[in-house]
């Protein structure tokens, strides 16, 4: 297991392993902050996902996922993604929390974080401007204490 409060890149590999789910498999691409994964469906990429700005002292990321291909959205691929992400923070990275932020609007995203542990902790109001309008921001949050009850 990879420990989260060393302080900093302690020689971690340039690659992290590949995860792989029922329905999706996640191909990394690694950062010295950052975990990501191309979210591959029957050797198809249809998006990505990651875990970014990782505070080693803190034990903390920022998560983001997206699937590109509206055909591929509904599925349980971004859900699936999700679990397998979360559990790789916090069982190898040893994280303590991860934070996400979707536009508020965005209801299938909030659900399937949702469906992973994470909680409503607030909203950036009109925090961007798309297609001519302000948009709020929703932001959620899962800690691994809460994560680790549901996986019993």
């Amino acid at each position: 297991m990879k420990t989260a409060a060393c302080g900093g890149y302690s020689g971690r590999s340039v690659f992290g392993p590949l995860l792989r789910g029922e329905k999706v498999t996640l191909r990394p691409a690694r950062e010295n902050d950052a975990e990501r994964w191309v979210i591959d469906v029957a050797d198809q990429a249809i998006g990505a996902t990651g875990i970014h700005a990782i505070n080693w002292l803190d034990a903390n990321g920022t998560t983001g996922i997206v699937i590109g291909e509206k055909a591929s959205w509904g599925k349980g691929y971004a859900t699936e993604a999700m679990r397998l992400r979360t559990r790789y923070a916090f069982r190898e990275l040893n994280l303590h929390k991860l934070m996400t932020e979707v536009d508020a609007g965005n209801e299938a995203s909030r659900k399937a974080l949702e469906r992973n542990g994470y909680r409503t902790v607030g909203i950036r109001r009109e925090q961007t401007f798309r297609e001519g309008k302000w948009r709020d921001r929703w932001l959620g949050e899962v800690l691994r204490a809460d994560w680790e009850k549901t996986q019993a």
